[in-house]
């Protein structure tokens, strides 16, 4: 490292913080191998369009297709673990608990399988599924019929993947949770977000106009560089194992870029 002053800054910060608010993004789950959802078409699903596969109106249309684009997806997770990125997340929190909240607009579950908990997920659980259309009494998840896509054997209701699709609204109260905490945080972390997608970039600027100290921690430039008072040039698994280590252990982890 060739300057670790803008590091020490931002580890001052964090031990300056009563309440932390962090944000991820693709990034750190790309350093693991979890494909985009683009980089994910590969052979027989190349010649479809990805809007096709994450829309309601691709889900009605054809269910069984959509249905199996997921599995697929979910299978191609099944191998992927968790990298030092998110364990660093998950084992701050653990030394500190209360302290730090946890949003992320990825869908992968590797947060929580780092052992992160309560973890804000804007854009749904791949993982998880829900009824496509509003459950009557009738429909339970542990009675479905399996097919492709499960379904209730009495009204017909399918499961669809529990995502946020294209052209929906974020969960309400996991959106509201979000901006409370940037709303009430002393210093929020951007971690592998290009900033781009709104309403989770907001979050940043919500933090930085109630006060908030903001660090952005990205390889490349950021759409949010802009708002940030720290930006750290690296990736997840270089620059939070050594920014977020116990106070003392001298951040062993290798060298982490520095802000130019």
């Amino acid at each position: 490292m060739e300057d670790g002053a803008p590091l020490e800054t931002v580890r001052g910060w964090l031990c300056a913080a009563h309440r932390i608010a962090v944000l991820t993004g693709a990034g750190i789950s790309a350093e693991s191998g979890v494909p985009t959802f683009r980089d994910a078409q590969t052979g027989y699903w190349a010649q479809f369009r990805a809007e096709d596969m994450a829309t309601e109106e691709g889900f009605r249309a054809h269910p069984g297709r959509v249905w199996g684009w997921y599995q697929h997806r979910r299978q191609m997770l099944a191998g992927v673990q968790p990298n030092a990125g998110h364990r660093a997340l998950a084992e701050f929190a653990r030394r500190h608990p209360g302290r730090l909240t946890l949003i992320t607009q990825n869908v992968d579950g590797l947060h929580q399988r780092a052992g992160s908990t309560d973890v804000l997920c804007l854009h749904g659980d791949l993982m998880e599924d829900r009824f496509l259309d509003v459950p009557r009494a009738c429909c339970h998840p542990d009675t479905v019929e399996a097919g492709s896509p499960p379904h209730c054997p009495r009204c017909g209701n399918m499961l669809r993947p529990g995502v946020v699709w294209f052209g929906e609204n974020l969960p309400l109260r996991t959106l509201e949770a979000a901006q409370q905490a940037a709303r009430a945080c002393d210093l929020m972390l951007v971690v592998g977000t290009a900033g781009a997608v709104y309403p989770a970039a907001g979050l940043a600027r919500i933090a930085r106009d109630a006060g908030a100290r903001v660090a952005i921690v990205n390889p490349q430039p950021t759409e949010l560089d802009a708002v940030a008072h720290m930006v750290l040039r690296g990736t997840a698994a270089q620059v939070l194992p050594v920014l977020l280590a116990p106070a003392g252990s001298g951040g062993d982890n290798g060298p982490v870029p520095a802000t130019p």
